[in-house]
C-alpha cells in the first residue's frame, strides 16, 4: 500500500448512504487503509444535491474528490441523483462510485449509462466490506489522477 504524502490535503469524500451501519463500516475501512480522507456523510439524494450545490446548511461544504453513492435510499434515490448530476454541467465531472447491495444486471448497465465511474457491490461480511473500502480508497487516491479542485 502506498502511503498518502504527509503534506497532502485529505481527499474529500461524500458518502451518500442511509444505513448508519454502512456509514460506520465505510469510516472504519478508510481508517484501516491509512488514507487521509475527510469523509462527509448525507443520508439521501436530496441532501447530496444540496451538499454538491452548496445550498442551505451546506453553503461552506467542500467539493468532493469522490462521491460514494448508495442506490436504495429514501427521499431521493441514487438513480435520481446520478441523473441530476449527469445533467448538471457544474457537477458532471465528479467521479461517482456506486456502492450498493443491488446486483441486478440491467440496473448495473443503466448506472454506467448514466455515467457512474465504478459500480461496487457491498459485501455482507464485515472483513470483506472493509477490504473493499481499502482497495477502493487505494485505487482512487493513490493510482487515479483526479481533477484539481476549483474551490
Amino acid at each position: 500500500m502506498t502511503e498518502w504524502p504527509i503534506n497532502a490535503k485529505p481527499a474529500e469524500i461524500l458518502l451518500v448512504e442511509d444505513n448508519e451501519d454502512d456509514v460506520i463500516l465505510t469510516q472504519e475501512g478508510f481508517k484501516l487503509a491509512k488514507l487521509r480522507v475527510s469523509l462527509h456523510h448525507v443520508p439521501n439524494g436530496q441532501e447530496c444535491l444540496a451538499f454538491l450545490r452548496k445550498q442551505g446548511r451546506y453553503a461552506n461544504a467542500p467539493t468532493p474528490d469522490l462521491i460514494l453513492l448508495d442506490l436504495n435510499m429514501p427521499v431521493m434515490d441514487g438513480r435520481e441523483v446520478l441523473e441530476q448530476i449527469g445533467a448538471d454541467d457544474s457537477l458532471n465531472h465528479l467521479p461517482i462510485v456506486i456502492l450498493t447491495s443491488s446486483i441486478e444486471e440491467q440496473g448495473i448497465l443503466k448506472m454506467y449509462k448514466l455515467r457512474c465511474s465504478s459500480y461496487i457491490v457491498k459485501p455482507v461480511d464485515f472483513t470483506q466490506f472493509v477490504r473493499v473500502i481499502q482497495e477502493m480508497g487505494n485505487y482512487w487516491f493513490t493510482i487515479v489522477v483526479l481533477p484539481q479542485k476549483t474551490n
